[in-house]
């Protein structure tokens, strides 16, 4: 077994920790603190990588940005467009294969979970090479692959390639 301190699991796992508990006493970080430290010696090198680009300040913004605009922008306008084809009964749903060019595990990750918490899209596989997705979509109104894309995944995936190539 390789035990190898990870810096950036401390940090996660610790932040982690006083989330869920919603206090940030001397207690919580004390004894966060020692949970953080037990995992990111344990399992720190399976979880990140690269601690170095972990600390990219550049990666941290483009993060902040990518979640923001996301959470109060992309979400938003998805919930609106779901609910009006629910009223309306407009939808022409299918699946669609779209090529999936980041490179990072993480980055695919990233792309995948934020295509599936967007209302009327989730993934239902990934290829085994990593370089397709296959989403099941509310409205296929096209099956051209470059407008798939552009419609489905491109904002997704150009903030991954930012935060995580």
């Amino acid at each position: 077994m390789r035990i190898r301190f990870s810096p950036a699991t401390f940090f996660i796992v610790l932040a982690t920790y006083l989330f869920y508990t919603g206090s940030a006493t001397e207690y919580d970080v004390v004894t966060g603190s020692a949970v953080a430290l037990i995992v990111s010696f344990l399992v720190g090198h399976w979880l990140v990588k690269n601690d170095l680009k972990f600390f990219s300040p550049k990666r941290w913004l483009y993060a902040a940005i990518y979640f923001l605009r996301y959470f109060f922008i992309e979400e938003t306008k998805t919930h609106i467009d779901v609910a009006k084809r629910v009223f309306t009964l407009k939808a022409n749903p299918g699946i669609v294969r779209i090529p999936l060019e980041v490179e990072n595990d993480y980055g695919k990750v990233l792309v995948a979970n934020s295509i599936t918490n967007t209302p009327g899209t989730v993934v239902v596989d990934i290829s085994d090479d990593g370089k397709w997705l296959y989403v099941h979509w509310i409205d296929v109104s096209t099956l051209d692959e470059k407008e798939v894309k552009e419609n489905v995944v491109a904002y997704f995936e150009d903030y991954a390639k930012k935060i995580f190539d």
